[in-house]
């Protein structure tokens, strides 16, 4: 293993000057290294937006570099193929190896990816290394001299990294102290509207719901990142009777904020999309969003949402869920959360397969 600063010095001493990317615990150390430093990580909504910073940069004259989560590599796809590669920018791109080598040891949305992973990159004629975990920095230096001439063959080496191969940080955030706890939030809004079909989006908020709010009308997503307000648009078109409740992340949103003039164009009248925002990526280790600059009501409202609304309390959550039921949407309802102290809940996948989560929750729908 290497250390954080380890792995931000080696890249810097190549003349590596900039960072983007999309919070991955594995790269949680490096990520809270360089977000000490103004200018050096730019904290990028999803895998592709990260990979397009760092052409940009390249373009710019400076030597860029993404990580992510190789769950996300999907997300990359298409500006690596349809920009980096046609282009030939020199950009090195470093992936988590989630799900690798035995998909078994780690989370269901992981199965297919893992293993797949490097074979995809060679789909696509894309150069890869590997950092392990036991590897120390002369380990490290020689996978960096082995991009470093795919580099200057105008091509976009990847580095796959190991789960154990980079040390930890503490994310540097000063924590807020406004809001409700999350887990209270979900409680309020599900207990406000108990007929209600849910969609809970990936990562602390589908745990926090299958502590406090399990019903076999709750759709716990694994993966599939920033697509909850999409499955519930999809949920609430063919069930138009039924009230549909999406509890969102501000990190997840902001992934696909494209999803909000969708839904405002579709316009649901049953939707009430839930947005916890928490300002932090807060299941891959507090890194923070970019949900303090940004206005999700006023987003929602330009979007085309019948109504967005922003709650601090107790009282704001509960008087929002009344009105959200009492006239069309789609509605938008941003509770401010606190983060989360304390043991953090399994998630539903513990106790549930994903195909006794799928199949319980058509089985409730068609009720």
């Amino acid at each position: 293993m290497i250390t954080a600063q380890e792995f931000c010095d080696l890249l810097a001493d190549r003349g590596f000057t900039l960072a983007s990317g999309v919070p991955c615990s594995h790269f949680g150390g490096p990520i809270a290294h360089l977000s000490t430093e103004p200018g050096r990580y730019v904290p990028a909504p999803n895998e592709g937006s990260a990979l397009a910073v760092a052409a940009g940069a390249a373009l710019g004259g400076q030597r860029a570099y993404v990580m992510l989560q190789n769950s996300g590599l999907g997300n990359l796809i298409n500006p690596l193929t349809s920009l980096v590669m046609t282009y030939q920018l020199p950009i090195l791109t470093f992936a988590s190896l989630r799900g690798w080598p035995d998909p078994e040891t780690d989370e269901p949305q992981h199965a297919v990816m893992g293993p797949a992973t490097p074979g995809l990159l060679d789909s696509v004629d894309t150069p890869h290394h590997t950092l392990y975990a036991q590897d120390g920095v002369e380990e490290f230096a020689a996978v960096l001299e082995k991009a470093e001439k795919d580099l200057a063959e105008q091509r976009a080496p990847f580095v796959l990294v190991e789960r154990g191969a980079i040390g930890k940080a503490a994310a540097a955030n000063s924590p807020h102290t406004e809001g409700l706890p999350a887990a209270e939030a979900i409680r309020l809004v599900t207990s406000a509207a108990p007929q209600a079909a849910v969609v809970a989006t990936t990562g602390f908020t589908g745990r926090d719901t299958f502590a406090v709010a399990d019903t076999p009308s709750t759709f716990y997503m694994q993966g599939s990142m920033g697509h909850a307000s999409s499955i519930g648009l999809g949920v609430a078109l063919t069930q138009p009777e039924r009230t549909v409740v999406v509890l969102d992340g501000d990190g997840a949103l902001l992934m696909h904020l494209g999803a909000l003039s969708m839904i405002g164009s579709e316009a649901p009248p049953n939707l009430i999309h839930v947005v916890l925002d928490n300002r932090v990526h807060e299941s891959t280790g507090g890194q923070a969003t970019t949900s303090a600059t940004t206005s999700f009501p006023e987003m929602a409202k330009a979007a085309g949402y019948a109504d967005a609304v922003v709650c601090h309390r107790e009282e704001d959550v509960q008087a929002a869920m009344l009105r959200a039921q009492a006239a069309p949407g789609p509605h938008l309802i941003c509770i401010k959360t606190l983060p989360r102290t304390g043991a953090i809940p399994p998630r539903a996948t513990n106790a549930l397969s994903t195909l006794d989560i799928r199949d319980r929750f058509q089985n409730d729908l068609r009720q």
